[in-house]
């Protein structure tokens, strides 16, 4: 996986102090491009602490939720799983976010619109994608041990309830010797979508 750091600042939040680190693949974009579509993608790692050679680094590994994040929309728990793992690395000092655009189980965003909408006739977020023509979960975790490598992590412990993110960041050659279950607080929007995740995804309760 082609992938270099293109910027870096210090970025305060509520979680305090992150350094945010940029990272583009292929070709800088021309006038008016964004960071999905055209030209090079961007992706971002939000870094606390010093994580250089760091062995057992509280890492988590987030695609990006446009919706949720942005929008505020209450159909899942991105927003509130991005909000939880800055709180946790806040918390013991040290850690990083690598933060992928991949909206939608990598659909994009247009694809997610349109899930969505299936999702309102009756079908669930698996079967949605699925009749768009897509695998349930198109996401690759390649890119993600590739920022890592570049931010001279040793090994990580990872927030997530998602069995193949671990299986493909170790696939990817990531080093990773554990993880904490990332659940948070579901709402009457996001049950049936949590619900999914633990039926036909596989993520642990």
């Amino acid at each position: 996986m082609s992938v270099r750091r293109y910027s870096e600042a210090r970025l305060p939040t509520d979680h305090g102090e992150f350094r945010l680190v940029i990272y583009r693949t292929g070709e800088a974009a021309g006038s008016g491009a964004s960071a999905v579509g055209m030209g090079a993608e961007e992706h971002v790692a939000m870094v606390m602490g010093d994580i250089s050679g760091g062995q057992d680094i509280l890492c988590r590994v987030h695609s990006s939720c446009f919706t949720g994040e942005v929008l505020g929309s209450l159909r899942c728990d991105c927003r509130a799983q991005l909000d939880e793992a800055m709180a946790k690395i806040a918390e013991v000092g040290r850690g990083v976010i690598v933060y992928l655009v991949q909206e939608g189980r990598g659909i994009g965003l247009g694809n997610k619109v349109r899930a969505y909408d299936l999702q309102d006739r009756g079908a669930d977020t698996v079967d949605a994608n699925l009749q768009l023509g897509f695998d349930a979960d198109l996401r690759s975790y390649d890119l993600a041990a590739a920022m890592l490598r570049d931010l001279d992590v040793a090994s990580v412990r990872l927030l997530t309830n998602n069995p193949k993110k671990l299986e493909g960041l170790r696939q990817a050659g990531t080093v990773v010797v554990g993880h904490e279950r990332h659940w948070v607080e579901s709402s009457a929007h996001s049950e049936a979508y949590l619900a999914v995740k633990r039926k036909k995804l596989g993520h642990i309760s």
